[in-house]
Parts: C-alpha cells; structure tokens; sequence
C-alpha cells in the first residue's frame, strides 16, 4: 500500500521506517524542515533501537502536503498532544487540571482536511495521538472534510522501542467511524503482524489508550509502595514479595476482575486494606496507598446508592436490593459491597429492602413494581419477571431487557453492541 505520515516525529518517523521495510511506498510530511535533514543525513538525533539500520537504508519519500496527499492511500496523523511542563510529572501535582493541548493537532488536521478537500478524492486518515474521550467527535470530526474517512488508531508504544513495538504489538486498537476504512486498516495491518485487532467506538479507543497507561501507573505505585513498606520491616525483599505474586497469572496478571461492576468483597480483601492502612500508618509511609483504596470503593457505591435513592424518588417507587452476597453463587455476606450500599442510603434516613434468593426462603419482592438494584450478579436474577413499570439498575450489565420495565445499565451508554469480538 502506499502509505503517508503527517508528522515524522519521534513517534512517525521509527513507525514510517518500520512499514517501509515491510515492503510498502511510504511519504510523509512535517512542519519541521529538521525532518528533512536527518533522512538526509540518515542519522537520528535520539537513541531509538532499530532505526539507524532502517534509517542508512530508507527510501521514505518526504514530500509536501499536496503531494503526499495524493500519493497515499493511507495517511498516519501522529502530531503530538502536549501538557504543559507543570502537567508531565517533573513537578509536584498542581491544583488545577487541564486537558491536553490539542492545538497542534487541530491544526495539521485541519491543514490536511484542506488539501484532502482540494484534492477531491476520498482518503482513509487514521488518528494515532492521543487524547482524552469524546475529543475526535466534539473538537475534529465537525471541521474534517467529507472525503475523509476516519479511523482512530492509538499505539501503545515506548519511546526508544517504537518500531519493535509498532511490529510487534499486543494487539492493535481501531476506533471505528468508518466501517470500509476500518477493512481497509485491518487489511494493511495483516501485511505487518498477525497480532489480533480489537474493534469499538472511538470514544472506547479514546478511554483504553489513556487507561492502559494508568494501568502501567497502578501497577508501579503498588511495587513502590511495597518497596517502601519492605524498607521500614524487617527481613522483606521487595523483589522477593513481586515476584512470588509473578506466579499469579489467574487472578492477578489476567482478565479477572476486570469488568465494573460493585466494589469487592469477602472476608479478605476489604479487611486486609483496612490492615494495611493501619500498618501503613504505623510504618509512617509516605502515602496511605490503602486508605485511596477503600475510600474509592466506598464512593464508588455511595455513588450507586444515590443513583438508586434518585430514580426512587423520580418514579415514587420503592427502592430495593437484589443481593446480598459478596459474589455470584454464594451465600456468604461477609465484607458485601451490597450490604455496604444499604448501611450508606440508612445513614441518610432511607430504609431499603434487600432479597437474596440464597440467603432468603421467602419468594422474591415481584409483586409490586419498585426500583431494583442488582447488588449481587447471581445468574438467577436474569430470568425475574419484573412488574410492569419497574426500573432495573444494573451495574453488571446481565439483566435482558423486558417489556414495559425500565433497564438501566451503568457503564453502558453505547450504541454499539456490547461484548465486542476480537478479530
């Protein structure tokens, strides 16, 4: 294929160099002239391994925006999306928040869209930088040209391994708005790896691609925060207590307990962090890592709560729990998120019932039409028959939807079908 790069940074430049060597025409274009002079000089002013090789040999055609607008079938949009220096985490955390810059990338789209326009045949451009959900449909897409079509394509790269994490990725993310450039995409992809590619929305692409790289944060805050702990114990090794959780690729380092729902529960978990915070403050440890921890599931479901207590209201109907368990298929209640809801909505003067067919020998509260939140994901729950006029609030996304009653999936406001395939 005949591929274009608008920006041939530190991030286009090692990926444009890694697809030319697979065989395909490659051009690109870049407001920095130095660009040109280093495929001239064929030597790259920072470390990226791999690329001098590539870079000795290239035959990347940079061009200007006219002509590599024409010349492609394809064109990359790698332009940067800056913080400023008080946001990039060399100083402490500044009171106020901002969102990314996206100054430089309105502005090479909205250079590329005209040249695109000008040029009057449609062409695939695929957004690779990054930005924070709901930014392509609300700040690009009303500018972009109608011969655009559009795909959102964030890398999940690291500075200085680009190219081989651009060939060899975990797997390849398309936000789609265009459903024959996303074939097409896929198409060109199949020529670099085999690597599988995950298909959603775009504002689902926007929220994986900054959510995998808190993931890497969390995971490098518990490690420091058990470096810190094994420094101020005795006869710890931080090295030896992360590695002997290495070994625990069932439930730590794989898909378990990765989809939202309640908070977590039974009789280690919340009691073990509620230890821990204690320990952390005998230990005078810079941060109470554990106490976020609690405190986040707590106004996770004082949130829940609320939302329950706000459509009870709304409807004048009664509010009730489904579950009491801590997880599916049990009856124990020990440490239950559920039980955590109705202690909170009590403490504003609210009664709530709640109904555990595991618990519970009386038949369920059908009878009349209510709210009904389902605080435990007991598979049992999807076959109810809710009463005509009833709200289901569904913080699993499980319940099928029924006629006349109200389903309300939290986490779910898509239009797209859900459990989206791996292709």
């Amino acid at each position: 294929m005949n591929v274009g790069f608008m920006g041939l940074g530190k991030l286009g430049l090692p990926c444009a160099l890694a697809i030319e060597e697979k065989g395909h025409y490659v051009c690109g274009y870049d407001v920095d002239d130095g660009v040109k002079t280093i495929l001239e000089s064929k030597k790259l002013p920072y470390r990226e391994e791999g690329a001098p090789e590539k870079l000795e040999n290239h035959n990347i055609d940079f061009t200007d925006i006219d002509e590599m607008v024409k010349k492609s079938d394809i064109i990359f949009v790698p332009i940067q999306t800056p913080h400023e220096k008080q946001y990039e985490g060399t100083t402490r955390l500044p009171d106020e928040r901002v969102d990314f810059n996206y100054d430089w990338l309105k502005s090479g789209l909205k250079t590329l869209s005209d040249s695109i326009d000008s040029n009057g045949e449609d062409k695939i451009v695929v957004i690779i930088s990054t930005v924070l959900p709901g930014t392509v449909r609300k700040e690009i897409k009303p500018f972009l040209s109608d011969h655009i079509k559009l795909c959102y394509n964030p890398f999940f790269i690291a500075m200085g391994t680009t190219i081989n994490d651009f060939i060899n990725p975990e797997f390849v993310l398309l936000g789609v708005d265009d459903k024959e450039a996303v074939e097409t995409v896929k198409d060109f992809y199949a020529t670099i790896h085999d690597r599988p590619v995950y298909e959603c929305s775009i504002e689902e692409a926007e929220m994986i691609k900054v959510s995998y790289n808190t993931y890497i944060t969390m995971k490098i805050n518990l490690a420091n925060v058990i470096m810190e702990a094994a420094h101020k114990l005795d006869n710890v090794n931080c090295d030896n207590v992360m590695k002997g959780m290495f070994l625990a690729n069932e439930r730590l380092i794989s898909t378990k307990y990765l989809l939202g729902g309640m908070g977590d529960g039974g009789g280690c978990h919340p009691r073990d962090n509620i230890a821990l915070s204690w320990m952390a403050r005998e230990l005078d440890l810079s941060h109470d890592w554990y106490e976020s921890m609690m405190i986040c599931r707590e106004k996770q479901t004082e949130w829940l709560g609320d939302l329950l207590l706000d459509k009870a209201k709304e409807t004048g109907l009664e509010p009730i729990i489904l579950g009491k368990c801590f997880k599916k298929e049990t009856n124990l209640t020990v440490g239950s998120p559920s039980i955590l809801m109705k202690n909170i909505i009590n403490e504003q003067g609210v009664d709530v019932l709640m109904y555990d067919p595991w618990i519970d020998d009386c038949d369920p509260p059908l009878t009349e039409k209510a709210v009904f939140f389902i605080g435990t994901n007991h598979d049992k729950f999807t076959e109810y028959v809710f009463p005509e006029g009833s709200v289901v609030i569904d913080p699993w996304r499980m319940m099928p939807e029924q006629n006349g009653v109200e389903l309300i999936r939290i986490g779910d406001t898509s239009t797209s079908v859900s459990n989206i395939e791996v292709s």
